[in-house]
């Protein structure tokens, strides 16, 4: 699913340079659910930016579904983005004036889908992350948990292969992060959908098929 081949990321500091990320060669089996783990600054969002493809590596390549993202013109990423790759953040990021399903169905509208098709995907997930009866609320009238799960069923709208994941349980009660665990894994199972999570929380990590640990710029992996 994804196979990064020594990336290395630098950003300009005046006359010199900050490398977040060394030489970094790992990856991602289709279906999986992996957790990405790291100290705050270790460079987990800046490697989830670069694996969407909203930001590009100083070095090394990025090969998702065996395509090679870094080798596309910015027209051809962002369609990419859209069919392939679901983003969910730890702040949901959904559009206060629009209702949950409005918020639900942007991905469709870029893409070029009718409205009435996205209106009838739109409330299919609402009622799949189990949130249906919100939908006409805007986001100032959801929960934390509910916002979360509003985001989930937006990044799930194009039918995604890849989900990418940047704390999404950071603001969540421990109730809340299980509901959102619960249904990681079960759309995981019921879809073959894989998950990259960057997270600080064991509960999460432990509840992934396995473990990424970024350190020094550098990265392993644990069962």
């Amino acid at each position: 699913m994804l196979q990064i081949e020594g990336i290395t990321k630098r950003f300009a500091e005046g006359h010199s340079s900050l490398t977040v990320l060394e030489n970094l060669t790992f990856a991602v089996e289709p279906g999986t659910r992996a957790a990405l783990m790291g100290a705050s600054g270790a460079g987990k969002t800046t490697l989830l930016q670069i694996i969407g493809g909203l930001d590009r590596p100083s070095e090394g390549s990025v090969k998702i579904k065996g395509i090679e993202i870094g080798k596309m013109n910015e027209q051809a990423l962002a369609k990419f983005r859209s069919e392939q790759l679901g983003f969910i953040f730890q702040f949901h990021h959904l559009m206060s004036d629009f209702t949950a399903l409005e918020n639900v169905m942007i991905p469709g509208l870029i893409a070029g889908k009718t409205r009435a098709t996205c209106i009838k995907r739109g409330r299919e997930l609402l009622a799949e992350v189990g949130v249906k009866h919100r939908a006409t609320h805007n986001p100032g009238e959801l929960s934390g948990g509910e916002r979360q799960r509003v985001a989930l069923a937006r990044a799930l709208f194009n039918e995604p292969a890849l989900i990418l994941a940047d704390e999404p349980t950071g603001n969540l009660d421990k109730e809340n992060r299980l509901h959102f665990l619960d249904l990681v894994e079960r759309l995981n199972r019921e879809t073959g959908q894989t998950f990259l999570i960057a997270t600080h929380d064991e509960d999460v990590a432990s509840a992934m098929d396995y473990r990424l640990i970024l350190n020094d710029k550098q990265i392993t992996k644990e069962s």
